[in-house]
């Protein structure tokens, strides 16, 4: 059985959910909208950390686990380079996510207005 446009919006409206579709909507508006902004801010401020930590913990664990100073080999590089885009990754994930939370919190507060000028109206014909 097929729905067209009208016949949806018929059935949301039947079952009262229609306000909560549109909540839905603007939630998932602001989230989209939040983690673009985490991408920006991790394209801005989050690639240089990404660099360093990844580097730097490799260093570490290398150094770590073989006892001593590293020498340059092909090994320890390619590790090193792992290690560079396991950082990029881990702040990429972690700009984005934050971003994309910050978002819905605020399409949350954004839509609670609309619900609460509703429900003053709704209680006010009655």
């Amino acid at each position: 059985m097929q729905f067209n446009k009208t016949s949806k919006h018929k059935i949301i409206s039947s079952l009262g959910r229609e306000e909560t579709a549109m909540k839905n909507e603007t939630v998932k508006t602001g989230m989209k909208i939040g983690a673009t902004t985490g991408v920006l801010a991790f394209l801005v401020a989050g690639v240089m950390p990404g660099f360093y930590f990844g580097s730097y913990g490799t260093l570490i664990l290398l150094q770590q686990l073989m006892g001593g100073p590293v020498e340059p080999t092909l090994f320890v590089r390619a590790a090193i380079v792992i290690g560079i885009a396991v950082g990029l990754a881990c702040a990429a994930v972690v700009c984005v996510a934050a971003g994309g939370l910050l978002g819905t919190a605020l399409g949350y507060i954004v839509s609670a207005p609309t619900k609460a000028e509703k429900h003053q109206a709704a209680s006010g014909k009655a």
